[in-house]
């Protein structure tokens, strides 16, 4: 964790993509900006952005300022808001802290894939999976190329730090503590009383490889298709160089966070 910051004079939006869900919210932010003095600029020039979502807009604002050093606020519009530093009702007070220099700036590693020769970036996680729902898909995989079998299974989810509270952690995986270095590595419906997550250190990569005779598999990044994994393709997972830079308050731990989402 960074230490707070300077004071803001320039700010980025990402608003989610239904104007009802933040009715109100862009005309309130007008209202705080111009008492701060901040400006609302165009582009990715800014000293912050300010996300008016859920996780997803986060995400995707998180996705635009990779590899730029624009950290990400979130006002909490959708429904869990894991990675979000307020709710609308602490909009105001919270956006002032944070214009005035009240901040701490979180970095969370990325995942770089490769599926057979085909790049991506994920900020959250990297699934197979079958393609076929109710068909299983038999995947053989291995870490730090060491083999380690084929299991049978709905797909594997390869989740960063900031992944592993979403689809990761609902599938039985592991949180991993903003701060660890580390990706965590969990099958979804496994037929197999014998596959259990598992978390892997930067350094060794994940190679997963469609061994379903027939049977077409499918590469997604943080939701979105890589594209389509026919019987021996691969997809190789590592921690990425790059990191994102989410913003939160002072006092707002990861476990606070935690105990906020899911622990109330």
């Amino acid at each position: 964790m960074l230490p707070s910051a300077e004071p803001v004079r320039t700010i980025a939006v990402v608003s989610h993509g239904d104007p009802e869900v933040i009715a109100g919210a862009k005309v309130k932010l007008e209202a705080i900006t111009a008492a701060a003095g901040v400006e609302v600029v165009e582009g990715d020039d800014a000293d912050l952005a300010v996300v008016l979502g859920g996780d997803g807009t986060m995400l995707r604002a998180l996705h635009r300022f990779l590899g730029t050093t624009v950290p990400v606020i979130g006002v909490n519009f959708g429904r869990v808001g894991f990675l979000s530093a307020m709710g609308p009702e602490d909009m105001h007070e919270g956006l002032r802290r944070a214009f005035a220099g009240e901040r701490r700036i979180v970095e969370l590693p990325t995942l770089d894939v490769n599926v057979d020769g085909v790049d991506a970036v994920a900020i959250n996680d990297v699934v197979c999976a079958t393609s076929a729902i109710g068909r299983m898909v038999e995947l053989a995989w291995s870490v730090g190329g060491e083999d380690l079998g084929v299991q049978p299974c709905d797909g594997v989810i390869c989740a960063s730090s900031t992944g592993s509270t979403a689809y990761n952690l609902s599938s039985g995986g592991p949180v991993l503590v903003w701060g660890l270095d580390a990706m965590a590595v969990t099958f979804v419906s496994p037929h197999s009383l014998h596959a259990r997550p598992l978390v892997v250190p930067r350094g060794l990569a994940l190679t997963v490889r469609n061994e379903t005779r027939g049977t077409p598999a499918k590469a997604i990044a943080d939701g979105m298709p890589i594209r389509e994994l026919q019987p021996g393709a691969q997809v190789t997972v590592r921690l990425g160089e790059r990191r994102s830079l989410l913003a939160l308050l002072p006092e707002m731990t990861f476990f606070h966070r935690y105990r906020e989402t899911f622990a109330s």
